[in-house]
């Protein structure tokens, strides 16, 4: 891989830039440029939600100090993935040395983009989305972590079926991301053996307020929300939502149910952002993507919040806890 040296800076920035992490294995006097792509909105730096501050913090823990050998171009698409083509382009124009595309639109924007920029993604059915030929072989530019070839949509509603035995509707929160189309799939076609009526429920231009004011009483008596970057993004609107309303809810992360959500099952935003930061250290210092197989989690948590359950009233079934990883009183 060719790397760019950047003439144009000083000797002294030079010199501040590229200290040598000798003892973390870099090459001394490189600077490497990354990109971030993603569909959401910018968020504070503190946002630990968010891949880029949970990253670059994966990054140093392999010897990659942003400020000193590394550099990170962050673009977001503001909740609008149809900007993602434009913001893919301008990182491939800047001529970064490797993208961290992040959700399947984004990792499909800069694969169209360049042929020859290395892409790490975080995405999910990579196979039947056709964003790799294969996992053990995914050819091409792109490589890196699955949050699952299946959407684990089907899995979580039966999990919420378990937990809230008595609901016979249940709401489904979506973005309107193209991933949702393949998760309601799947839903629907759980639905039907659980006994269950699915109400898709769209947010639309970002009024969570106006989406949950969908689920009058009676018309749901739970929520499954959809794996999806721009409704990770606004998590603590739809936590909050979900407990005014009084609503039990199945989340993708872990964090969420740490946050306050009644459940979760999936894997951890921050196990996931250090697999990713392990494929970025590789390919910087020269293994080709077409030839590293794509990763996916082993294993799935099932968290629940017990003092969520109290707060709404709810009993959790004790065959549901016993098969909890993580129960949170």
């Amino acid at each position: 891989m060719v790397l760019r040296r950047f003439g144009a800076l000083t000797t002294l920035a030079l010199a501040l830039l590229v200290a040598p992490l000798a003892s973390e294995g870099q090459s001394a006097g490189r600077v490497f440029r990354i990109g971030i792509l993603q569909a959401v909105t910018e968020t504070a730096p503190s946002d630990r939600g968010n891949m880029s501050f949970l990253l670059p913090r994966a990054l140093q823990e392999v010897g990659y100090v942003e400020g000193r050998n590394l550099l990170v171009d962050r673009r977001f698409a503001g909740g609008r993935p149809e900007r993602l083509t434009g913001l893919a382009r301008g990182l491939a124009e800047g001529r970064v040395d490797l993208v961290v595309a992040i959700g399947n639109e984004a990792v499909r924007a800069a694969r169209d983009a360049t042929q020859t920029i290395p892409i790490v993604m975080l995405a999910g059915a990579a196979v039947t989305q056709g964003l790799v030929a294969s996992l053990a072989q995914p050819g091409g530019n792109v490589t890196g972590v699955l949050i699952s070839e299946t959407t684990l949509a089907a899995k979580r509603l039966e999990l919420l079926k378990e937990a809230v035995p008595q609901a016979k509707r249940i709401a489904v929160l979506a973005s309107g991301e193209e991933y949702n189309d393949a998760q309601l799939r799947e839903a629907e076609g759980a639905a039907a053996s659980l006994g269950v009526t699915l109400i898709p429920v769209a947010v639309r231009s970002g009024d969570y307020a106006g989406a949950f004011a969908q689920l009058t009483p009676g018309r749901a008596q739970a929520l499954f929300v959809l794996s999806s970057p721009i409704l990770n993004r606004d998590r603590a609107q739809i936590l909050d939502l979900a407990a005014k309303h009084r609503i039990p809810a199945m989340y993708q992360w872990r964090e969420h149910a740490e946050s306050g959500g009644l459940m979760a099952y999936g894997t951890s935003l921050t196990w996931l952002s250090q697999r990713i930061a392990s494929y970025v250290d590789r390919i910087l210092k020269g293994a080709k993507p077409g030839t590293l197989p794509v990763e996916q989690p082993t294993a799935y948590e099932l968290v629940i919040n017990l003092k969520t359950a109290k707060a709404l009233g709810l009993t959790i079934p004790p065959a549901v806890l016993a098969r909890a990883d993580t129960v949170i009183q």
